[in-house]
C-alpha cells in the first residue's frame, strides 16, 4: 500500500503495509539513524519519536497511525527547535544534544535518542523543570549504562541555555 508521511519536515512516499512499525520504516527506508530497536515493546524507550510535537514509541506504532502527523526523529530536533523559538538559523545540533556531550552522558549511547527526544519534548512544553518535573517526565526511558545523574545534569544545563536564548 502506498502512503505518505511526513518526517522531519519533509513528505516521503512509502509503500508498506499499513500494519509495519513505523520504526522498521524509519530505519529501513529513509535510512534514519536516530531512533533504535530496543526492546520491541514500547517499554524502553529507544525507538521514540515525536508526533506533532509528542513523544511516541515507534517499534509499536503502526504506519498506519501514523497519518498526517508530523513525525521528528533525533535528526529533525535541531530544526524543530529553531522553528520553536522562531531563530533565523538553525543550529547544528539541539540545545539537549550539545548537553548530552558536555556533561558526557552518552556512555554507550544506546538510549541517547529516546532521552534527547523525550528530554526535548519536556523542554518545549517547560523551559524551566524542577528536578522531580524531569525526574516524573523522564520515567520509562531506560539507560543500560546508568547514566541518569549525568541525563539530569544535561537537561537542566539545556534549560539554562533555552532560558538564555528567550
Amino acid at each position: 500500500m502506498a502512503i505518505t508521511i511526513k518526517v522531519n519536515n519533509r513528505e516521503w512516499p512509502i509503500e508498506a503495509d499499513p500494519d509495519t512499525p513505523l520504526l522498521y520504516v524509519l530505519m529501513n527506508d529513509l535510512e534514519l539513524k536516530g531512533p533504535r530497536f530496543g526492546c520491541g515493546l514500547a517499554q524502553c524507550g529507544s525507538c521514540s519519536v515525536l508526533a506533532d510535537g509528542v513523544e511516541i514509541r515507534s517499534c509499536q506504532t503502526p504506519l498506519s497511525d501514523v497519518g498526517h502527523r508530523a513525525i521528528t526523529t533525533l535528526e529533525g530536533l535541531p530544526a524543530l527547535y529553531a522553528q520553536q523559538k522562531k531563530l533565523a538559523k538553525t543550529p547544528d545540533l539541539h540545545p539537549l544534544s550539545q548537553a548530552f556531550i558536555d556533561q558526557q552522558a552518552m556512555h554507550c549511547g544506546y538510549c541517547y535518542n529516546g532521552q534527547t527526544i523525550k528530554g526535548a519534548e519536556l523542554l518545549a512544553k517547560n523551559a524551566s523543570p524542577s528536578d522531580a518535573q524531569i525526574r516524573e517526565h523522564m520515567n520509562g526511558h531506560l539507560c543500560r549504562c546508568g547514566t541518569y545523574p549525568r541525563i539530569m545534569k544535561s537537561i537542566q544545563e539545556a534549560a539554562l541555555k533555552i532560558a538564555k536564548e528567550g
